[in-house]
């Protein structure tokens, strides 16, 4: 079985870019009603597209630390061993939303490093016989980075290589799993929708 999860921000959310602004593109309770998933991010001169993160024994974070944990029997476009902010020709790169929601188009606005689509996987397999760890991914980037006249960047960036990223291109229906993340109203819509509640990804895994 495998598990996606999409990340959502701390209002349950899911933004997206309009111009330069964000807006919101879906609300957890519309996905838990509706059971599609949609496109939301705009980013890298890159088609519009749903990043989800799929769970595996080597690969337990989240971009964000609420979401939903679902399933479906549609397949990725691609898999990234990073998330693909690290292949973005610049050395502006933060690991924590937070630092650039508000300026997004920003970050968001740089051209990818040529060469990038060696860390393009077609499935999670593939991916990890290549990259067992995300310790393994982190080495390998950083060094294309290097390769291609971009700086190094610090272990602290290293957080950014702590999930995959599972691209789909366009709306996915799903099967939700679970609710995870510590704000009130994830345990009250996990309730609501009788879907079970976690703490975090990982202890979902852990305990299924």
């Amino acid at each position: 079985m495998t598990y996606y999860v999409k990340s959502f921000d701390s209002d349950l959310t899911t933004k997206t870019l309009v111009g330069k602004r964000r807006a919101v593109c879906q609300t957890l309770q519309e996905v838990l009603r509706t059971k599609r998933l949609k496109p939301n991010t705009r980013s890298f001169g890159q088609k519009k597209r749903l990043s989800t993160t799929i769970l595996h024994r080597n690969y337990l974070e989240t971009y964000r630390p609420q979401g939903i944990v679902f399933t479906t029997a549609s397949k990725p476009a691609y898999v990234l061993p990073f998330d693909l902010m690290l292949a973005a020709e610049s050395d502006k790169i933060l690991v924590h939303y937070y630092q650039m929601r508000d300026n997004l188009h920003l970050f968001y606005n740089h051209p990818l490093i040529p060469g990038y689509k060696k860390f393009v996987f077609k499935d999670i397999q593939s991916l990890v016989r290549r990259f067992r760890s995300p310790q393994a991914a982190w080495k390998a980037v950083n060094d294309f980075r290097a390769a291609h006249g971009q700086k190094r960047l610090p272990k602290a960036k290293s957080r950014l290589c702590s999930y995959n990223e599972a691209v789909f291109l366009k709306t996915v229906p799903i099967k939700p799993v679970a609710i995870f993340g510590s704000v009130v109203a994830a345990k009250s819509l996990a309730r609501r929708f009788s879907v079970p509640y976690f703490r975090s990804a990982r202890e979902f895994y852990k305990k299924t």
